[in-house]
């Protein structure tokens, strides 16, 4: 099947009027100045500025504006302050945790039967320093014709192919027009009936979700779902909640998927709080995810037995509808792997 694909555009959209897009171009890039903002003194920080060199660092104001003042560890900071640990090389840690370096097709992974991940945008809003995907090769899979071509071609020719997962980097770095035709191409492919948005950046910048995204999503054929990835409760404040409202009315199911991270949400206490958070705000609370095991961020780890012993204290707090899913992702599996709590 040949279909006529526009030029992507790969950086900000032109259009600057829009809140959003104006948040992604104000983005604060340098730590020292982020550490300003939350009133930190730098000198003590001034070694772990060099870990950027390993990974950007990018953080939207928006969700800086969620931040605690005065504190160094603020699990939100955290998740994106660079640290010089990052430069430790750590015994089984390695960059493609995931084993998805070797693609499909260029920005297409196929790792599960029935549904394929298609890389939409090949970068974030936010560089979380645990990104399991931080050393992943985006230059030879960033959207440009061929590849979309060969993307589209693909999900055509397997018709076990059933979901399409938007995903990056982050979907919703593009914009609203491109994601509309991407969908249309996709609605074409009549095995093709589910559609799931992989997404951080509304937590980051909640204006992201506009009218128009809402309306392409309530409106398409395929049935529609959301997930999120929200990792703490402080990270849901009431320009999130309200903008998820939006999703809420068109009745666009909601889920999140969190992931295990040592000194930011390692406590039974803190991911009840979460759970209930979540449930709050009309999101389903979905996986717990064991943290990958990438080069850089083993700072992050959590051992599985003490993971296995929170998650038994959270049965113990929270309703089960309540309880995420505790999970391993590993290489060249089938599925995701549940941690037996037994």
């Amino acid at each position: 099947m040949k279909l006529e694909i526009p030029q992507i555009i790969p950086h900000i959209d032109k259009k600057m009027h829009l809140s959003w897009q104006k948040e992604l171009a104000n983005v604060v890039t340098d730590p020292k100045i982020l550490l300003e903002m939350l009133n930190i003194e730098t000198k003590n920080y001034l070694q772990h500025f060099k870990a950027r060199q390993l990974f950007p660092v990018r953080v939207p104001r928006p969700f800086i504006k969620k931040m605690q003042k005065g504190n160094i560890n603020d699990p939100l900071l955290k998740q994106v302050m660079p640290l010089f640990s990052e430069f430790l090389i750590t015994e089984g840690f390695i960059a493609d945790p995931l084993g998805e370096h070797d693609t499909a097709v260029e920005g297409l992974l196929h790792k599960y039967k029935h549904r394929v991940l298609l890389i939409v945008k090949s970068g974030c809003a936010v560089n979380c320093r645990y990104c399991f995907r931080r050393h992943f090769p985006y230059a030879d899979n960033s959207p440009n014709k061929i590849r979309w071509q060969q993307a589209l071609d693909y999900i055509q020719q397997h018709e076990e192919i059933t979901e399409v997962i938007f995903s990056g980097g982050d979907p919703l770095m593009a914009s609203d027009e491109h994601l509309a035709w991407l969908v249309s191409q996709i609605e074409n492919i009549s095995h093709v009936k589910r559609l799931r948005l992989h997404t951080r950046l509304p937590v980051v910048i909640p204006q992201r979700i506009t009218a128009s995204l809402v309306k392409l999503l309530s409106k398409t054929r395929l049935k529609t779902t959301m997930v999120l990835h929200i990792n703490h409760s402080n990270e849901i404040d009431k320009a999130l909640s309200s903008s998820l409202e939006l999703l809420r009315e068109a009745r666009i199911p909601l889920f999140n998927q969190s992931v295990l991270l040592k000194g930011i949400n390692d406590q039974a206490q803190v991911l009840s709080q979460l759970s209930e958070k979540l449930f709050d705000n009309g999101i389903q609370p979905y996986y717990l995810h064991m943290f990958d095991q990438v080069q850089g961020a083993a700072h992050f780890d959590v051992p599985e037995k003490q993971a296995v012993k929170i998650a038994k204290e959270m049965m113990m707090i929270l309703p089960g509808f309540l309880m995420p899913k505790l999970v391993r992702e590993i290489a060249g599996e089938a599925n995701k792997t549940p941690i037996n709590l037994a």
